[in-house]
């Protein structure tokens, strides 16, 4: 509310009294028109001044300056004299009068009466209006913050809300609550024993995941550190990473061939690349879906053979994973070595080539921690970071286990079935191929509006006999948390007969000669790749922008004649379609 409105309004001229009985003793005197901004009080007289003007001096009702046609008839007042009316002069102008025994007083320029005198004439009201107007008030301004601070400064006042609370005055030991309502009481007591407990609750919880969150005992042995701040020793006869050659889509019905060529995997800049590439920049479109042999020179099949690369024959079960003292596999050899494109059948020559790099040769472990420092690639690819055992001790895979560190799908943010903001952990195991528990022994972690291809992220396991972790950047952020509390045989509850087509197979555990945390319970090396496609669910059917179906003969064909639908995901930049390490 704002007070005291009077003050905004601007100044009023204040003019001789009208209508004002004169006293009987009267001497002449001589009244002075005051500018628009002075006024007198009433019994003051207003101080003298000179004028300039002579004939102003010698007639003391010449009309100012600026009219020329003003005739004032001069008045000789009685001894008792009748209500004088004095009419509006200009601010400047100077008129003598009979001094008289009273005093001017200020009024408005409304209580003035009207003259009959014209200044042009006989117009009636013409002289006496325009007069008025020269003494009328200027129209008020519009009050602004520059105007109302020039004129008088205006004191805001802010009401203030009564209170409903407290009825009577004084001292209050509690302000805040309401000395007559119990129920005000009982909510302020109710608010603050809740937000007691509340922190209570929450120091105990932090206590208690403390004391049983289980950490590695004792020091670690450094087994292999590696920050690619050269090139030298990482690939080649005796490096760190050997790289898989391999065309076999490795048990998933992957569409991409790896190779060991340096457009695919490489060093640079501190950092290790797994960068995908089309095959057809190397052999022409054409080639890819007709009328071609694809040969791979120097494919890895006879050191990398194992049940889970090409197939899952029993007679394997017991063979080692290097593979070397096996007889030779000419169908697993061919699969994994070559390729035909023809157009009739369907059959295409890998239309993807990327890399996948192990330290299968160099470094394992058994128990301990690896950590991975890594940025996923943006596209519809499939990159990991994961672990299989040197030697399948247990059988072929899931026998023997997998340990997945990282597994994401590059695919966006948007993509509806956990794309490149998700990052997942799992473990697979199982006494068949057909039973893997995976489902059992899985996780993920996401971040709502940014991908794990916009930075670098650490990609940890640990791992002993007691317990599995598997988490990104920090341990809060575990994508599984594993306690081996029984054996993997009792946790998956398997049936003790299984149909396998036509024939009846009873199940046996195949880890009774193990610790309760076996298959993982044995050395287990470290694989990098990208891969692209698949047809192992990985991509699930139905998910809308998936064009192939993993049941179709011709699933990397129907893959690659969609090429228009997936390589606008493929930056130009390899930076942001690599794995970067």
């Amino acid at each position: 509310m704002i007070q005291e409105e009077d003050r905004l309004a601007p100044p009023q001229p204040r003019f001789a009294a009208t209508d004002v009985q004169r006293p009987t003793h009267s001497r002449p005197t001589t009244a002075k028109t005051m500018s628009s901004t002075q006024s007198y009080a009433y019994g003051e007289s207003p101080p003298s001044t000179s004028h300039n003007n002579a004939d102003a001096l010698s007639n003391p009702f010449s009309p100012p300056g600026s009219t020329t046609n003003f005739d004032v008839v001069e008045q000789q007042f009685p001894e008792t004299p009748p209500t004088q009316h004095i009419h509006t002069m200009s601010s400047d102008s100077i008129v003598s009068a009979p001094r008289s025994g009273f005093h001017s007083v200020s009024t408005s320029a409304a209580d003035l009466s009207r003259g009959s005198y014209s200044l042009y004439g006989s117009r009636p009201g013409t002289a006496s209006s325009r007069l008025r107007e020269s003494f009328a008030s200027p129209k008020p301004r519009p009050m602004t913050m520059y105007n109302s601070v020039q004129q008088s400064p205006v004191k805001f006042q802010r009401e203030r809300p009564k209170s409903t609370m407290l009825a009577a005055r004084g001292p209050v030991e509690k302000p805040w609550i309401s000395t007559r309502d119990p129920y005000a009481r009982l909510a302020y007591f109710l608010t603050y024993g809740v937000m007691l407990l509340g922190v209570a609750a929450g120091a105990i919880r932090c206590w208690i995941s403390w004391h049983d969150t289980p950490v590695l005992p004792g020091n670690l042995c450094m087994v292999m550190d590696e920050d690619f701040d050269s090139a030298d020793g990482i690939f080649g006869e005796n490096g760190k990473f050997f790289r898989e050659v391999d065309m076999s889509g490795f048990g998933n019905g992957e569409f991409e061939m790896t190779t060991s060529s340096d457009n695919n995997s490489y060093v640079r800049n501190g950092h290790l690349y797994i960068t995908p590439t089309l095959t057809s920049d190397a052999i022409g479109a054409d080639a890819v879906v007709d009328g071609h042999i694809f040969n791979i020179t120097d494919c890895t099949f006879n050191i990398t053979q194992g049940l889970g690369y090409t197939s899952s024959i029993p007679q394997f079960v017991n063979t080692s994973a290097i593979g070397m003292d096996q007889a030779f596999d000419a169908d697993g050899y061919y699969r994994a070595c070559s390729a035909v494109s023809n157009a009739t059948s369907g059959q295409i020559i890998n239309p993807v080539q990327s890399a996948r790099i192990s330290t299968k040769k160099t470094a394992s472990i058994k128990y301990g921690r690896v950590e991975v420092v890594a940025k996923i690639p943006k596209g519809s690819f499939w990159p990991a970071i994961w672990m299989l055992p040197v030697d399948n001790k247990y059988g072929a895979w899931p026998l023997s286990g997998e340990i997945d560190i990282m597994e994401s799908r590059g695919n966006g943010i948007r993509y509806p079935k956990q794309g490149s903001n998700y990052v997942r952990g799992s473990l697979n195991w199982g006494p068949v191929s057909f039973l893997n528990r995976v489902w059992q022994t899985y996780g993920w972690w996401t971040q709502r509006r940014t991908s794990y291809g916009d930075d670098f992220h650490t990609f940890a396991l640990e791992w002993t006999e007691d317990f599995i972790r598997i988490y990104v950047d920090t341990r809060l952020h575990h994508l599984l948390d594993l306690r081996i509390k029984e054996s993997f045989w009792n946790r998956g509850d398997f049936p003790r007969v299984v149909q396998n087509g036509s024939e009846a197979v009873i199940l046996t555990n195949p880890w009774s000669n193990g610790s309760n945390s076996a298959p993982f319970d044995q050395p287990f090396y470290l694989i990098m790749n990208v891969a692209v496609g698949g047809t192992n669910g990985w991509f699930p059917d139905g998910s809308g922008d998936k064009p192939w179906l993993d049941g179709s003969n011709t699933a990397m064909g129907d893959f690659w004649r969609s090429k228009n639908q997936w390589s606008p995901t493929w930056s130009d930049d390899p930076e942001d379609r690599s794995l970067v390490v």
